[in-house]
């Protein structure tokens, strides 16, 4: 029986799942928006959160957290300067898929995962 076990596995192994998911979250913080399918979309949601509530912490540990996750100083960087600072008055809600149809080759379900608060949204409310 699968009690208690809501992970949702990809059809990988989980060492394939974890690099997917590290190779995923270190592209949305550095595009702030991807495209992928709707499976990898919802499950990378919750990974993206995580890290963002980590980055929100500041301190030492979440750094090292999040980095022993990501293995990518820039994007961590990246993390912890600016993209934890947008998001410092706000408990959740961090991202948004967008569902946007289906792929033409293999009619996958498609999405597209972002960041709520882009930075040049937050540029154009401070010249105002």
């Amino acid at each position: 029986m699968r009690h208690l076990r809501r992970v949702k596995k990809l059809n990988r192994t989980k060492s394939h799942r974890e690099a997917l998911l590290k190779n995923l979250a270190i592209s949305l913080f550095d595009h702030e928006s991807i495209k992928t399918t709707n499976t990898k979309a919802m499950v990378l949601k919750g990974v993206a959160d995580r890290l963002i509530t980590l980055a929100k912490k500041k301190d030492l540990h979440s750094l090292r957290q999040a980095f022993a996750f990501l293995r990518n100083k820039q994007v961590v960087k990246k993390l912890f300067t600016d993209i934890g600072d947008r998001y410092a008055s706000i408990n959740g809600g961090y991202t948004r898929v967008l569902k946007i149809g289906r792929r033409k080759g293999d009619n996958a379900p498609m999405a597209i995962i972002e960041l709520t608060q882009k930075k040049e949204t937050i540029d154009k409310k401070e010249k105002k």
